[in-house]
């Protein structure tokens, strides 16, 4: 089933929702504080502002909505679906500290919050370290970043020729803009096969439909520069094959490495978290991904404190959970107590 496209057109043709939105009941006395404004925030304000929770947003960012409005593309989405579907649920009661970032969870601890819900997501793209990173830097962008620079103007143009490192769908948003900011030349470069890449099949198809030429099998191995001029990427061409116990790898083919000229290069290969704001002395075990730990079923932290966590950085024992993950209403209406806070 087409979920997506369900969901699509059902939003394109709804009419006037107000009437349908929860009936608030009254305050029961309990504070939460909300890290971040973004769509796991969102999803859990809107459950717990209905049943008397007072809901206190936090970001650094002067509108709500997190990465659907700074990077996402206004031709994906455009800004006023966001702030229609952001203000629902603001005016449900939430209130909102935006443009205040938070850099420190022990301050936010000491103000006597009931419950405090982390979701500040995966906002650090990936890094990419290999032998001419440093010199051709200046055309050398994290994809996130430069997409985020995009959507607040600060960035209206880019080469002629554009090299797209990654298959996800932050790849396709900035093959996609690239085009439509002078890239007369722009290829997506990935070190997997097509079918294995994570970008959605209709991103995939919207690239290729826009003449986005997708390499697969190409790993880069150097950016190649004039002087600090970046003029190229260097690739090992790979292979997949299964090992002994039948797990796939990519080895090398053995073949010469293959150039690709270009005048700007986006790394879209991944995000990573960034939790230098959250204290290690605050009794909060991390993870050897550096990552706090949670509970699989809760969510909650180790830490006595009980902060919650949810969204896209999120690692729960094996578990990895998504932006649309949300606690279980039985959950927090039994675990937010006087004394104790979570997440």
């Amino acid at each position: 089933m087409a979920i997506c496209r369900l969901k699509r057109v059902a939003a394109d043709n709804k009419g006037d929702v107000s009437a349908y939105m929860p009936k608030i009941a009254a305050k029961n006395g309990k504070r939460v504080a909300f890290i971040g404004a973004g769509p796991a925030s969102l999803t859990v304000a809107r459950d717990l502002a209905p049943l008397g929770y007072e809901c206190v947003m936090f970001d650094g960012d002067s509108k709500g909505g997190g990465m659907m409005r700074t990077q996402i593309p206004r031709f994906r989405l455009p800004l006023s679906v966001t702030d229609e579907e952001v203000d629902q649920i603001l005016d449900l009661g939430v209130e909102t500290r935006f443009g205040h970032y938070i850099s420190s969870l022990k301050a936010v601890l000491a103000e006597g919050w009931d419950a405090i819900f982390v979701g500040s997501g995966a906002p650090r793209g990936r890094e990419l370290e290999i032998p001419g990173r440093k010199e051709a830097g200046d055309h050398i962008h994290i994809g996130i970043d430069w997409l985020s620079s995009v959507s607040f103007g600060h960035i209206d143009k880019i080469g002629r020729r554009v090299i797209v490192l990654g298959g996800g769908n932050t790849a396709m948003d900035c093959c996609r803009s690239s085009r439509r900011l002078g890239g007369e030349e722009v290829t997506v470069v990935v070190r997997s096969g097509f079918e294995e890449m994570k970008a959605s099949p209709w991103e995939k198809e919207d690239a290729t439909h826009e003449g986005i030429p997708i390499r697969n099998f190409l790993v880069p191995i150097e950016f190649l520069h004039d002087n600090g001029k970046l003029i190229g990427v260097s690739f090992e061409k790979v292979k997949a094959e299964l090992d002994e116990r039948g797990r796939r790898n990519l080895v090398p083919t053995g073949e010469p490495p293959e150039i690709i000229r270009c005048d700007d290069v986006l790394v879209a290969i991944g995000q990573e978290n960034a939790f230098t704001w959250i204290e290690r002395d605050i009794g909060m075990e991390f993870d050897r991904w550096d990552m706090p730990k949670v509970d699989p079923r809760t969510m909650q932290s180790d830490d006595p404190q009980r902060v919650l966590r949810r969204g896209c950085g999120v690692r729960a024992e094996k578990h990895h959970l998504g932006g649309r993950a949300r606690p279980r209403r039985g959950d927090l209406d039994r675990q937010i107590l006087p004394g104790r806070r979570c997440r």
